[in-house]
This record gives structure tokens, sequence and C-alpha cells, in this order.
């Protein structure tokens, strides 16, 4: 299979130049009586502007038995076209390809169209997720578009077509007036417990999100967020939108297997509504907390996702996809992600791992232990994904370390600062 990508024909970038270049020649005749005078006034420009969207990488992340025929290459002159080739054996494999597109110009760009042939061939299944339409592609800034393709589930015999080509053609155009106008500022503070917190977008502290309206995130190495529950030193994840807040034990209170089959075996299931550890610290755990009636149950997205993905807005709702309500659970992968206030290099799942050396440095949760989150592995019943300097895998029946996560209520009165010699405190009623 081969797929083709453009980002925009070469017809629409002379258009789009050519809008821009120009000279001007004034002529001006001034006449009086027998007096005549001519004046020439000729004018010279020059284009200040770049225009460069151009393809800059192409990655594979291969399930089941799907193997690259050739690895996926990218054209390195020009960044116009990449390309793929896959071997697909059985039903239900798949390979993720992801194509990095990049505005290297000076000029904002909008994706205005995305056009995707027909595979003509119904046993192999080809998707696209990430880039869409009227998304815009800001200078220097990247977006990424992830094509899936895949043997059908469907199937049940051998195809007699077993070759299918698909070209997807990405066309940008400028911005008009050249730039995307800025987005309206966004809030300098948040109540939450009865306090106003600040919201800042450089250095340490709390940030707000940019993929959930209403959700706020503390980001950095060591912000502010510490705060006393249950005589136990715990740090606030974030503030929701429904004014709860979520926090996470400071130390673990423990190793224990997520999941074993019958409490005997090593594998058991990586579902977190009916594992061993779910029960655990919803029945068990819960019970013996303080203060408990400070605990509103609460939805968690317990939803399998891909960790070579590194499109997190997709990885968010393939985590909502699936919600149970708790009282107590573990922190989502994406939670992770956006505790890192480095956005540029540290801001989806893929790249973290690539990047370890300098993402650990920069997300406050890296200074607890490594632990379980949540979710499952996609298509790995036997997983979970966790979090310890990056993200990684966990077999379902070894122990690991334990860190709980919860929501405080929202009519909760806090004081303090949130520093670690001044937390903050849960006054009471």
């Amino acid at each position: 299979m081969f797929r083709k990508w453009r980002e925009m024909s070469s017809h629409r970038q002379r258009s789009i130049v050519l809008g821009v270049l120009g000279s001007i020649m004034l002529l001006m005749v001034i006449g009086y009586a027998a007096f005549s005078t001519q004046l020439n006034i000729n004018g010279t420009s020059n284009i200040s502007s770049n225009w460069d969207i151009r393809i800059t990488n192409i990655t594979s992340d291969l399930h089941g038995g799907a193997t690259n025929a050739t690895e996926p290459t990218y054209d390195n002159e020009n960044g116009l076209t990449a390309s793929f080739s896959t071997n697909l054996v059985s039903p239900g494999d798949y390979a993720l390809y992801t194509v990095t597109v990049r505005n290297n110009g000076d000029i904002d760009a909008t994706l205005t169209d995305i056009e995707i042939s027909d595979s003509n061939n119904p046993a192999i299944v080809f998707e696209t997720s990430g880039l869409e339409e009227g998304d815009n592609l800001l200078k220097q800034t990247e977006d990424e578009l992830i094509v899936k393709v895949s043997y059908s589930e469907s199937v049940e015999s051998q195809p007699e077509i077993t070759t299918s080509n698909i070209t997807v053609t990405l066309t940008y155009e400028q911005a008009s007036g050249g730039s995307i106008p800025e987005e309206p500022a966004g809030p300098t503070s948040v109540m939450a417990g009865g306090i106003e917190i600040p919201v800042i977008t450089t250095g340490d502290g709390l940030y707000a999100d940019t993929y959930e309206e209403g959700r706020y995130f503390y980001k950095g190495t060591n912000p502010n967020n510490y705060i006393t529950f249950n005589n136990e030193t715990w740090r606030i994840v974030s503030v929701e939108n429904d004014g709860t807040i979520k926090i996470i034990r400071n130390e673990s209170i423990g190793y224990r297997v997520f999941d074993t089959l019958n409490g005997v075996t090593q594998t058991g299931s990586n579902v977190w509504s009916i594992s061993q550890l779910s029960s655990y610290l919803n029945h068990e755990y819960f019970n013996d907390l303080l203060d408990s009636d400070k605990i509103v149950a609460h939805d968690f997205g317990v939803g399998a996702v891909t960790s070579g993905n590194n499109n997190l807005q997709a990885q968010i709702e393939s985590e909502n996809i699936t919600k149970n309500n708790n009282r107590v659970g573990l922190i989502s992968v994406s939670d992770y992600i956006r505790t890192n206030n480095n956005v540029i290099e540290c801001s989806s799942f893929s790249l973290i791992n690539n990047n370890k050396d300098i993402c650990e440095n920069t997300n406050w949760i890296n200074s607890l232990e490594s632990t379980y989150t949540i979710n499952p592995e996609y298509g790995n019943e036997d997983y979970v994904l966790g979090v310890g300097g990056h993200i990684i895998t966990l077999p379902v029946g070894e122990t690991n370390s334990v860190l709980p996560v919860l929501y405080l209520t929202s009519d909760i009165t806090l004081s303090g600062t949130g520093t670690v010699e001044n937390p903050y405190v849960i006054e009471n009623a």
C-alpha cells in the first residue's frame, strides 16, 4: 500500500505568493497655463515574508502481525510528500502512521481541505484523525495527521484483492490577512476552596487547560500545590470545571497488584471497574480515610489508550469513551502529560518517552514514585499504563506502587498558600 501526501498544489502555492507580489509606479501630471511639470515616482517592493508549509516527519506504530514493507519516508527536499507501505497478515492487524506537518514560514496558514481517495478494497480500511479541515497552523508551529491502516476484522476468508492504494491531499492556504487573530486572553485567576489562585502561562503554577474547557492543571517542576488531607501530604492535580479539586497522594500507600485472576495467577484484568485495586481503594481504603465526607464520587476516564500515539486530543477522547464513577481512583495518562509545563517537547504520549531526559525535569509528578495509571494499554489486556519519569507499561499481576487519586467537594474552604511549608488546609465547617 502506498499513500502520497501533499500540503498544497504548486499552483495554489504560486497563487498565494503572487497575491502579495507587486511594485508601484505613480505617474502625476501637474499643469498650469503655459507651464507644465511632469513628476515620475518609482517604487520598488520587496517580499519580506516566507511561505513554507512542509512535512517534516513520519513515524509508524505497528500492532498485531503488521509490518512495514518499507520504512515510511518523506520528501526531505521540499516536504510535499510522505509515503508508507504496510504488510497486513491477519484480520485485526493495524498500523498507525503519524505525519508531522510544520509551518516553517512566518505566515499563518489554515487547512482548507483534506481529500482522501477511495481505497476500493473493503478488506483494507483507512482512517485518519488529528488534523481537521479549518485547523489553523500558526507560523513556527506543527501539527499531526494520524493515518490508521487495518485489516478489517469482518473479513472471514482470503480476499481476492490483496492490495490497496490511497492518497491523502492536504491543502493549506494563507490565513486571511496573513495571520490568525489572537485568542482573547484567558482568566488570570480561578476560585478553588474559597480562595483565589493565580492562573499563569509560564513557570510553575496553575494553567488553564487547552484541551477541556474549564479545567486547570498544576504544571512544572515544583508548583505550590501541596494540600493536607487525611493528616497526610497530597498534591492538587487540577481544579475541575464543576469546582471539585482533584488530588493525588504525595507518597505511596504501598505495593499492590492491579489485578490477578482469582488472586492466584499472574494474569488478571486491566479493566479498572472489575480490578482488585479498584475494589480495594473504593471500599477498604476509603472506609479508613478521615474526613471522607469531603470526598465526592466523580467520573474517571478509564478508557484504553495507545502509548505510542502522540495525538493528545485523540487520547483524551479515548480515555473518556469509558467512564467510571468512583470515590477513589488513579491518575490518568493524559493528566500526567498535562502536568508538564514544557508544552513544546513534552505535550504528547510518544514524545515524552523520546524526550525522557528533558520531560522528567519539568513535571512535578515525576518527583513521586512510579505508579499505575487508571488506563489500560490498548490491545494488550495484560498491561496497564504507568508513569515514572515517562510513560511505561506495567503488568497487571505484578506489584507496583499505588498513589490514590480523589476529588474534594466544591464546597470546602481552604487556607494556606500551597507551599511545602504552608500547604493548603481544609478548614472544618
